[in-house]
């Protein structure tokens, strides 16, 4: 099964505001593993970026102004992400400005599968933090290279959060990759996981009755 981890950056938060794309970035991952398909692109929004959105991802007005515009690119990710489960944190966002630019395009809204990180961080620890950054501390992921909010970075960091999400903690991410190097390497960032799997009530009852029982015979 395919998937695509997708990320995008803009000018400012709301497109009723007239807000626009300024970087798509989009991961596969194929089985829970990354491929090396990726998507990515910086684009020309053709309006001034806000000065919060440039406080988060540093893209100003001069850089943003030689890139490529939506149109020239639209059709190359549609293709990219076309019958694939798409995995966001924060959907709604995300997909409200992809649907705007679409829209501008004449073509209709993204109708893909979705995974909402956000919600599945929201029902699996509720009442604590559940950004990117309070979720890489949680599952212990290293995001030291996010001094910014860049597209690509943040997919990366979230394809990892997914897989501690779903419990998938399995040797999935990077193992790929690994496995291919010299395996004399002592190098690899190979990261291993374990699943923890909880007792049933009446696994623990069985067990306190197995306890009580071999206590009494060794110890009286």
């Amino acid at each position: 099964m395919k998937e695509v981890v997708l990320d995008t950056e803009t000018t400012g938060l709301s497109v009723k505001d007239g807000h626009r794309i300024v970087e798509i970035g989009c991961l596969e991952l194929e089985n829970l593993i990354p491929t090396k398909n990726k998507f990515h692109c910086y684009l020309n929004p053709e309006r001034k970026v806000s000065e919060k959105a440039l406080a988060v991802h540093g893209y100003n007005d001069e850089f943003l102004s030689k890139q490529k515009k939506f149109n020239e690119v639209g059709e190359e990710f549609l293709q990219f992400i076309k019958d694939k489960k798409l995995i966001i944190h924060n959907a709604e966002f995300d997909l409200t400005h992809l649907n705007n630019e679409l829209s501008l395009l004449g073509k209709k809204n993204i109708d893909n599968e979705i995974v909402d990180t956000l919600f599945l961080a929201r029902d699996k620890f509720p009442g604590a933090p559940v950004s990117l950054d309070a979720l890489c501390k949680r599952f212990r992921i290293d995001n030291s290279k996010r001094t910014k909010h860049t597209a690509l970075v943040d997919c990366d960091l979230l394809a990892k959060v997914y897989i501690n999400l779903i419990d998938q903690k399995e040797p999935t991410l990077n193992f790929q990759n690994a496995s291919q190097e010299k395996n004399h390497d002592s190098n690899l960032n190979v990261e291993y996981y374990k699943k923890v799997v909880n007792p049933s009530p009446e696994e623990i009852k069985n067990h306190k009755e197995y306890l009580k029982q071999h206590l009494k015979k060794n110890y009286f």
